[in-house]
């Protein structure tokens, strides 16, 4: 048995060896086209540039106030001052059985007035609003005193691409506060042109590796 080193499958016909210098030519033509392609809108997303680090603190002010409203008699909130009732013989949800008393009333309650906000962006700390709060008008329901209700803090990167197109990214503060204040990343833009903020480059070293340059 001879051995002539060559495997049977490694020849190849005249007519492929020319399909594949065809096949060469086109992938090596339209290589720059695809690369700019995928530098531009491929996986690693569209280059942009942060231009801002904003922040916006916001606290609900609640103001006392008087409100009227209706239910069960016995279920009704603390301080509440009955205006009228009467007996209802079937509860129309079904929740109860037999007879009750249903009230109108009027009652004491805790409203948003209005929403306090300041808002900066780095270098600027960021720091909370201090509204100044109203007294009770000296009612024995506090009504017309206000007080500090719920709170929200936003902070966004503010991204632009270079045919002036823009952005907002919400971070947590950890993270807003650890990226630079100007610098640029990519992130993923789809075809309705909307930024994916989740594809921002994670923050793994203090040198910049991941920022897209």
């Amino acid at each position: 048995m001879s051995d002539t080193g060559t495997a049977p499958n490694s020849v190849r016909s005249p007519a492929q060896q020319r399909a594949r210098k065809h096949w060469l030519a086109a992938a090596l033509a339209s290589g720059p086209v695809l690369a700019l392609a995928v530098w531009v809108f491929g996986p690693h997303g569209l280059k942009v540039e942060q231009v801002a680090k904003t922040w916006r603190l916001e606290i609900e002010v609640e103001r006392r106030v008087l409100e009227t409203g209706s239910g069960w008699c016995d279920e009704l909130p603390e301080g509440a001052l009955v205006l009228s009732r009467r007996t209802l013989d079937k509860d129309p949800s079904g929740q109860r059985q037999g007879p009750a008393e249903h009230c109108h009333y009027r009652s004491p309650q805790w409203r948003t007035s209005y929403v306090a906000q300041s808002q900066g962006q780095a270098p600027d700390l960021p720091q909370w609003p201090r509204p100044v709060l109203r007294l009770a008008e000296g009612d024995h329901q506090g009504l017309g005193a206000e007080r500090l209700g719920k709170r929200q803090a936003f902070y966004e990167l503010q991204l632009e691409a270079s045919d002036g197109r823009q952005w907002r990214c919400r971070q947590s503060r950890a993270d807003w506060q650890a990226r630079p204040a100007r610098t640029r990343w990519r992130v993923q833009v789809d075809r309705y042109g909307v930024a994916d903020c989740g594809s921002l480059p994670a923050l793994a070293s203090p040198r910049g590796e991941n920022s897209g340059d």
